[in-house]
């Protein structure tokens, strides 16, 4: 632990509500503990580029109510290849970092994994991602937000879906995580979500018309998850007009949107919590780990864990949606 002085901090892959909040928890931290900080821009890929500043406490002021990174994020084919790699621990080592906190989603806690095994180097993630996709925690950064913006949303639509007796496809983030979609779907009062992790299972849009979902109501709102799987809902929608002719079909993709704006309370909150709880860890001489929440409590989940085992949705929740819907 005593070769720990300085740690340096990136956000890569999509951004979320809630980086900016992390970024500043991190930071204070590390100084509070006595440690240096250096603010790598544009991800792995201003690590390889030499993107570094020297963070003070001052850096981080007035920055938790922002959406976005102010460290910006990037995709870095480079890092995903051993020469990469190589550049990239050489910037560190002439920058003098000895420990990285890399806030992030799958695809980030991935590369900082493969990353830290090559060359030994201690690395603590924080679960920046809107999907809620990755294992371990009961929750990322960036979730409620985006949760909290589909409501407002979907809120607005059914305002007009509801003038115009439509049946509205309203489809979400998520890659192939259907929570936003599900939990949207509770939210809002929705007739139905359609969700990757069923879609195996049984055809959910057969389903939804065979429970006669128009029956007592003059519109109907279903919230699809974006993924290959469920079709997405340009795929239903024209689904719909093949099969179902008799229903007026509209489509709304949320899209960017759901990253956007300022983050919430629960989302500031967490993302302050992880990020004290990193330089923790490190203290701790812990590496490899990604900073999860259970139960409210911070846990320490194995980058291994986090990334390979897939997040179960809850199915209870499911079988409230039905039952609400009718």
């Amino acid at each position: 632990m005593a070769q720990i002085k300085c740690i340096g901090i990136l956000t890569s892959g999509g951004d979320a509500p809630g980086m900016n909040a992390a970024i500043r928890a991190v930071t204070r931290s590390a100084i509070y503990a006595g440690f240096r900080v250096k603010g790598i821009y544009r991800g792995y890929r201003g690590l390889i580029t030499d993107e570094i500043v020297e963070f003070k406490t001052q850096n981080v002021s007035n920055i938790i109510q922002q959406g976005g990174t102010i460290l910006k994020t990037a995709r870095c084919k480079e890092f995903t290849t051993p020469e990469g790699r190589k550049q990239a621990f050489d910037i560190l080592q002439k920058e003098e970092i000895d420990a990285l906190v890399v806030i992030g989603g799958d695809g980030s806690l991935t590369g900082a994994r493969v990353f830290a095994t090559e060359y030994n180097f201690p690395i603590v993630g924080l679960p920046g991602t809107i999907d809620n996709d990755l294992f371990g925690t009961d929750t990322t950064i960036g979730y409620d937000t985006a949760l909290n913006t589909i409501m407002e949303c979907v809120d607005k639509i059914r305002d007009t879906a509801t003038s115009h007796e439509r049946l509205f496809f309203i489809e979400v983030m998520g890659r192939d995580a259907g929570f936003l979609a599900l939990n949207g779907a509770i939210a809002t009062g929705a007739e139905a979500a359609i969700i990757p992790e069923i879609s195996v299972e049984i055809d959910q849009l057969e389903e939804l018309v065979k429970n006669g979902f128009r029956k007592s109501k003059n519109s109907s709102i279903v919230i699809v998850a974006e993924s290959p799987i469920t079709g997405g809902a340009m795929g239903l929608a024209e689904r719909v007009k093949k099969e179902y002719p008799q229903y007026d079909v509209r489509v709304t993709i949320l899209g960017h949107l759901q990253r956007g704006g300022s983050p919430s309370a629960s989302d500031r909150i967490l993302a302050s919590r992880m990020g004290a709880a990193a330089i923790d860890a490190l203290l701790e001489d812990q590496r490899n780990v990604m900073i999860g929440i259970r139960n409210d409590e911070i846990v320490y989940v194995p980058f291994f864990k986090a990334i390979k085992n897939d997040k179960p949705i809850n199915r209870d929740l499911l079988n409230t949606l039905r039952r609400l819907s009718i």
